[in-house]
């Protein structure tokens, strides 16, 4: 009879290349992500230099003997999606590939365990019951790392905290506190080599808040600020963070789908707490299809609204005029969009594609086409995020096309607005007046890349069509390019409107739709005649 041998170190390499940041800071955040997910209100860490060793303790419910036990299976895991952000214990697990020995206690109630873990071969990871060292004194978990590199930077305090503050970031900043008081009620403390990280406040010359309102609530589903510097910023501080349970999943511009004239000079974080449950298996990105990716992409679009306010407050947003776009995109864009606001009844994930208006008018804007920047004192936007069921409307209004109150009460960031004023001295900006937004919402465009066979990729909510496909350069030769978009346009949306055994239900509905919008728009034109 044959035996399963499995690669433990290449699928530990492959599980740490899952990751966009370095083994180090891995183990790290995913250690302390776990600890914050077991309800820890203190978190102790020792890196210890002299004996190369890195010790995360925590308060949090600890594990029994037969958790423990499990805990040393690669597969298993006990964490339910939405729940938390930690992977499974994937930092201890990762750890094995930077360590000698792996050490953890941990304390519930009257059971009180320890074992040693460490990566033998290829294919063995060996571990065994060990008397408790002493790390757990009432409850939680521990975690000792006996690390092979004497001059690993996990056993440099200067990058450990540097590592915590830059994944942590809303834990340590004092105008997170107020979204974050629901999650954690009892606060979260740093102990580092004995001394409590202080929580700092942002301190950019230029800040303004930002804040997302569910309808007829006064405490918004996200919240954060941006700040603007007059010179270029570090590398890890430009762009938008974007936070769940106090963990930075991504950072920069290119999620958001926008920014500013001047990038490199504007930083900023928002916490979300409602998207851990569209995180990707190993919490390191979000999910962009099913109703999990509708969530995503809806607050996405109602994150966007709220940083073009406030760069239109500033001053400093770009904006694209309509005449560069050829115009017979532009009427294929006017088609697209009657047949995406058709199917988003019939289709409730694409809701986070199209834009709705007051009166219930819904709009799908295409292309990087803008309408003229907003002016300073908009309010928030507000916003209706999609429920597991499907049902999902998800998408920024008005205060006062929602029924909610037309100046929401500023949770978790208080007043004024000055310069030189710190994030959790801010207060959201008066609405004087209803303006026209930017138009937000799917984009079309095009790029080129050779070899792929996809005619069309749909990243955050804009379609690539890929110009490089033979398909493509045929439908110009042919002069069916509209076609050619169309199709393209609907492959890349079908993984997001619907399951994988309907994809061609969905594609079928949406040429058939497309089709009816050309006869549609030429009896509009002959009334008019």
């Amino acid at each position: 009879m044959g035996q399963t041998r499995v690669d433990l170190l290449h699928l530990l390499e492959d599980l740490r290349d899952a990751y966009p940041g370095s083994l180090e800071e891995t183990v790290l955040t995913e250690i302390l992500a776990n600890a914050l997910d077991s309800g820890a209100t203190l978190i102790r860490i020792v890196a210890d230099s002299a004996g190369s060793s890195l010790t995360i303790a925590d308060n949090g419910s600890g594990m029994q003997r037969r958790e423990l036990a499990r805990y040393h299976d690669l597969a298993a895991s006990s964490k339910t999606r939405g729940k938390g952000i930690g992977f499974a214990g994937v930092g201890i697990k990762l750890g094995l590939l930077a360590c000698k020995e792996v050490v953890t206690e941990s304390k519930r109630g009257k059971s009180h365990v320890a074992s040693h873990w460490h990566l033998a071969s290829r294919h063995k990871a060996p571990w065994r019951w060990a008397p408790p060292p002493g790390m757990v004194t009432e409850r939680g978990t521990a975690v000792r790392l006996v690390l092979s590199d004497p001059l690993s930077p996990l056993v440099d305090r200067g990058f450990v905290e540097a590592a915590i503050r830059r994944h942590y970031q809303p834990l340590l900043d004092p105008a997170f506190d107020g979204i974050l008081s629901s999650l954690y009620p009892h606060g979260i403390s740093f102990q580092l080599n004995g001394e409590v990280l202080r929580k700092q406040a942002c301190d950019g010359p230029e800040i303004g808040p930002l804040a997302v309102y569910p309808r007829r609530k006064r405490k918004p589903s996200a919240a954060g600020y941006l700040f603007r510097d007059s010179g270029p910023l570090p590398e890890d501080q430009r762009g938008l963070a974007i936070s769940t349970y106090g963990k930075v999943i991504k950072r920069g511009w290119d999620w958001l789908g926008i920014s500013p004239t001047a990038p490199e000079r504007v930083g900023g974080v928002i916490e979300v707490p409602a998207l851990a449950a569209s995180l990707t298996l190993n919490k390191g990105d979000f999910i962009r299809s099913g109703a999990r990716g509708a969530a995503y992409l809806s607050f996405r679009k109602a994150i966007q609204e709220v940083v073009l306010h406030q760069l239109a407050a500033w001053g400093d947003s770009r904006e694209q005029p309509e005449k560069t776009r050829p115009r017979s995109l532009r009427v294929l864009e006017r088609d697209l969009e009657r047949v995406l606001m058709d199917l988003s009844d019939g289709f409730p994930l694409l809701a986070s594609l199209v834009e709705h208006r007051r009166g219930g008018q819904k709009r799908l804007p295409f292309g990087p086409k803008t309408q003229p920047g907003n002016e300073p004192g908009l309010a928030p936007a507000v916003f209706s995020p999609p429920d597991e069921s499907g049902d999902q409307t998800g998408v920024p209004e008005t205060p006062e096309s929602s029924g909610a109150p037309p100046q929401p009460e500023p949770a978790p960031l208080p007043p004024p607005a000055e310069s030189g004023a710190t994030a959790h001295d801010l207060e959201l900006p008066a609405s004087p007046r209803e303006r026209r937004p930017q138009r937000l919402g799917l984009a079309v465009q095009f790029e080129g890349r050779p070899g792929d066979p996809e005619l069309g990729r749909l990243v955050e909510s804009t379609v690539f069509v890929n110009q490089a496909h033979p398909a493509y350069q045929r439908a110009v030769a042919s002069r069916s390019e509209g076609y050619h978009i169309a199709l393209a346009v609907a492959l890349a949306l079908a993984p997001l409107a619907v399951e994988p055994a309907r994809e061609h239900a969905f594609v079928t509905a949406f040429l058939s739709r497309w089709g009816e919008a050309l006869s549609d728009a030429k009896r509009s034109r002959r009334k008019k005649a």
